[in-house]
């Protein structure tokens, strides 16, 4: 699932950035988002789209707990 999330970060970070480029400086709100979502898989081991992807899907951490 570790991958998922990091993929799924850097695609939100790559496409708001593109939007706050092109359509509103307020899209970079989503980027700073997904960077404390990533913080906060680092520090506690849980963010907002792991338990969205946990909860929807089949997919486990490495150390197989939800």
């Amino acid at each position: 699932m570790e991958r998922v999330l990091f993929g799924l970060a850097g695609t939100v970070a790559l496409v708001s950035a593109a939007l706050a480029v092109f359509v509103s400086p307020w899209f970079l709100l989503l980027t700073a988002f997904a960077g404390l979502s990533q913080l906060s898989f680092a520090a506690f081991g849980v963010c907002p789209a792991s338990w969205v992807l946990g909860r929807v899907t089949n997919l486990q951490t490495c150390g197989g707990a939800r």
